[in-house]
């Protein structure tokens, strides 16, 4: 009886010991976009990749430091609102997350950096444009696209190079992204002697734009400019068709530039005179972009927009840096991610000394038979 016991409890150590041995180290990673609002489907196709990212790594049993790991994400709404943002980025730093990839719009990303330079955590935007977000210089940023700068500047040289615009009209949401975009737009357009007809002004809420779009009539604009989301862009559109406005082309920067405008526009026949532009490879010139879709597609039919790939290579951005530092402790990998060579779905992902990407590449788009093309 008494060498029964012996091995019973002998086994129930060994048993105990394995358990223990084979516990994985659970690593968190935040994400955040707006789930909830008018831009919850842009928020949804960001945090469906960064499940699929998370899903991915779980998969393939990445270690770190010679420990298995356990990838869990703790994905936060913050509604599209700074102050939201603010309180969600504060959250995640209370929840000790080993890294952030978002936020969605450059008007929560920018205050959020502050709070995760503050608390020691990395971030990584995949869809945040405005330039303004990396001039602090904050060690923990990072930026895995292209910037208003070349968006708009992009958009600009179009008008005026390739379509020979005269006359434009410029309208922003007076957001941080809106207004950033359009006033490079504005500056380039102008460098290249278009004139800038008339300037107005709505909010990231409107949906009635009648008033401004009649004093832009008045102007005579061969081309107008909006700074904004895909929920205005779609009325306005609706809008201009109403009003006339046919013939005039409409131009945008990524926030537009999404296959939900195709919805929100409603058949008006004003969606075919968008150029649109986006920071990044098409998804076909993507390195793994059409493979990739597929996957996407068939774990989340038509919910596709425009950012889930690359919310997907932000998220293995963090944890190539963590397996390369053999750490997922913020303070000893961050400095990791500086020197990233990472092949990405979406691109040969690199960083400059400021966090910006290496060689952004940008797409203009257009809008043909109720879909979305590229232009180049």
């Amino acid at each position: 009886m008494q060498m029964k016991l012996r091995i019973t409890v002998a086994a129930a150590i060994a048993a105990a010991a394995g358990v223990a041995m084979a516990q994985d180290m659970v690593v968190k990673i935040g994400h955040v976009a707006p789930v909830s609002g008018a831009q919850a489907a842009y928020g949804k196709d960001n945090e469906n990749g960064a499940r699929m990212a998370i899903e991915d790594l779980n998969a393939a049993g990445v270690m770190i430091g010679g420990k298995k790991v356990k990838f869990e994400l703790l994905a936060e709404d913050d509604a599209a609102d700074p102050k939201q943002g603010a309180a969600v980025a504060q959250k995640l730093c209370d929840a000790k997350v080993a890294g952030v990839a978002g936020h969605l719009n450059s008007g929560t990303t920018i205050p959020a950096s502050k709070i995760y330079n503050d608390c020691g955590i990395p971030m990584v935007t995949p869809s945040a444009t405005n330039p303004n977000l990396t001039k602090p210089g904050y060690k923990t940023t990072f930026r895995l696209l292209a910037n208003d700068n070349a968006l708009g500047a992009g958009l600009a040289l179009y008008a005026a190079d390739t379509l020979k615009l005269k006359r434009i009209a410029v309208i922003d949401d007076r957001t941080a992204y809106g207004q950033g975009v359009a006033d490079v737009f504005k500056k380039i357009a102008a460098s290249k002697g278009i004139t800038i007809v008339d300037e107005q002004f709505t909010t990231d809420k409107s949906v009635d734009f009648m008033s401004i779009l009649t004093s832009i009539k008045g102007k005579t604009p061969d081309g107008v400019f909006f700074g904004g989301m895909d929920p205005q862009a779609g009325p306005m559109l609706r809008q201009m068709e109403q009003l006339g406005l046919s013939n005039v082309k409409y131009f945008g920067g990524d926030g537009i530039c999404t296959n939900d405008l195709i919805k929100q526009a409603a058949g008006a026949k004003t969606l075919e005179n968008v150029v649109c532009a986006e920071g990044g490879a098409s998804l076909e010139k993507m390195p793994s972009g059409a493979t990739w879709k597929k996957r996407y597609d068939a774990k989340y039919p038509g919910q596709f927009q425009v950012y889930s790939p690359y919310v997907y290579d932000a998220i293995h951005v963090l944890v190539d840096a963590m397996k390369r530092a053999g750490s997922a402790d913020p303070k000893v990998y961050t400095s990791f991610i500086g020197a990233t060579n990472y092949q990405g779905v979406t691109t040969k992902v690199q960083f400059e000394s400021n966090g910006e990407l290496k060689n952004p590449a940008m797409t203009l788009y257009t809008y043909k038979a109720g879909k979305k093309v590229a232009l180049n």
